[in-house]
């Protein structure tokens, strides 16, 4: 089939999502100007530079979120993972503003170094933010659209260190969640290596690994 966006799908779901997956869940905690904590999934969400780290993650409408981030200059991603999901899920409730999501969802905080919103404690590793970019997006008519991308420089990043393994951080052992789509969701439970044509005969960890 082939569609185009503006004239609809024709099928009972919308594709999209679906077909860009899986996606990492950004789990961002922030605090507001008055320093009350929150904590949301955002399925838009990736790594956007890697020298120096950078992250990105996009509000679909102005939420706490995005607000709090754009207010104070600063938000932690929290790594989320298949342990975590049920508390990952209750953090997406819609409370009201000053509303803990930490305490909703039953989830220890812990401090941050650098900045002042906290982490959620049980999460393998968390990156600490600083806001460098916020924008407002426009479609292809130069529309206005109800929908905000945030992109932070990571200060400070926090590794349970039962997940360094081999001078690596365990992918496969901290089970990452992503969203895929429609309700569904997937784990990383397995992995595997493959060489690009400029490693050689023998990979080595260049600087862009590091």
């Amino acid at each position: 089939m082939f569609y185009e966006p503006r004239l609809g799908h024709g099928l009972p779901h919308d594709p999209f999502k679906a077909i860009v997956a899986p996606r990492p869940i950004g789990w961002i905690s922030t605090v507001d100007t008055q320093g009350r904590a929150n904590l949301a999934p955002y399925s838009f969400f990736n790594a956007v530079h890697s020298r120096p780290p950078m992250l990105a993650f996009t509000s679909e409408s102005m939420k706490h979120s995005a607000a709090n981030a754009i207010a104070t200059g600063e938000f932690v991603f929290n790594l989320c993972t298949r342990p975590l999901f049920e508390a990952m899920n209750m953090s997406s409730a819609a409370l009201g503003g000053g509303e803990s999501e930490f305490v909703a969802a039953g989830l220890a905080v812990a401090s941050s170094r650098i900045v002042k919103a906290p982490r959620v404690a049980a999460s393998p590793a968390a990156l600490e933010c600083r806001v460098v970019h916020s924008m407002r997006f426009h479609d292809v008519d130069g529309t206005a659209l109800d929908g905000w991308m945030i992109v932070g420089q990571v200060v400070g990043v926090h590794i349970d260190d039962a997940f360094i393994r081999d001078g690596r951080f365990d992918t496969a052992a901290a089970q990452p969640l992503a969203r895929c789509g429609y309700r569904d969701y997937a784990a990383v439970t397995e992995m595997f290596e493959a060489l690009r044509p400029t490693d050689g005969g023998a990979y080595r960890l260049g600087q862009s690994d590091r």
